[in-house]
């Protein structure tokens, strides 16, 4: 009886191994979604594509951007970004693109240190002519996810401008050495009772802020907000991707690394 208990007891030894090595593979943390050398890359020409409807005259059709040294000593700040779809179009019907945890910081010249401004888990957003004209927007076809991001189309003429679901943040404009805004992205299907085609999506995104004289001024044709920069507009896949937006050349990101997580 003793003999015929070994490989009993052998089984129930190796199904407790096969639970403890799984449980310390999951355990292993998740690699960072950003990296330095992606904000770095995010501001070196020129975009991965070129979105459409955007005149190739704008400064920003073709390659990303530092903008505005806030002359004008605006007040506040927001953080947004840009879905658009690809030049050459998108021929994917059943694709949508799921963006979530939008953040801006600001690095302080005073301290020398990175300090959150603003964090959403949700942005919001509209639907913008591609061209912008006339600050022209609707409603965009927004899809609401369940970790509590969003998911959303762009196209026939109009792009998705979106922003931090939590508003303007306050600056002081003499203490800013730098600004950078991130968020993450990445296709998920329309309809899952419909065929898969996001190997077939094309489209564009990417990240930039504007500064504004306070928290709840209008919009007036540029006298009370300019954009201080944007970042890359990259292809969106179906992996979680970082999109970025310094003010800072590489080698000062290099020794003032912003915030990755």
């Amino acid at each position: 009886m003793q003999v015929k208990k070994i490989p009993f007891l052998l089984c129930v030894i190796a199904t407790i191994l096969s639970y403890y090595f799984a449980y310390r593979v999951d355990a292993q943390p998740e690699k960072p979604i950003n990296s330095i050398a992606t904000i770095i890359y995010d501001m070196q020409p020129p975009h991965e594509g070129i979105p459409h409807g955007v005149p190739l005259s704008f400064d920003w059709a073709t390659k990303p951007r530092v903008g505005s040294k806030n002359r004008k000593q605006f007040k506040a700040m927001t953080a947004w970004g840009q879905l658009y779809k690809a030049s050459q179009g998108n021929p994917a019907t059943n694709t949508r693109v799921q963006i979530k945890n939008i953040k801006a910081y600001y690095l302080s010249k005073s301290d020398g240190k990175w300090h959150l401004l603003q964090s959403s888990t949700k942005v919001k957003g509209a639907a913008y002519e591609e061209n912008f004209a006339g600050d022209i927007n609707k409603p965009a076809d927004i899809r609401y996810e369940s970790d509590g991001s969003i998911s959303a189309k762009a196209g026939n003429g109009y792009n998705f401008h979106f922003w931090p679901a939590t508003g303007r943040a306050t600056i002081n404009p003499y203490d800013v050495r730098g600004m950078f805004t991130t968020v993450q992205a990445r296709l998920v299907v329309d309809n899952p009772k419909k065929r898969d085609d996001r190997s077939k999506a094309r489209y564009l995104l990417n990240m930039g802020g504007d500064y504004w004289l306070n928290l709840t001024v209008k919009w007036d044709n540029w006298e009370t907000n300019e954009d201080f920069g944007m970042g890359k507009f990259k292809y969106v896949t179906s992996k979680w991707q970082a999109f970025n937006m310094i003010t800072l050349p590489p080698n000062q990101i290099r020794r003032n690394p912003p915030p990755i997580k």
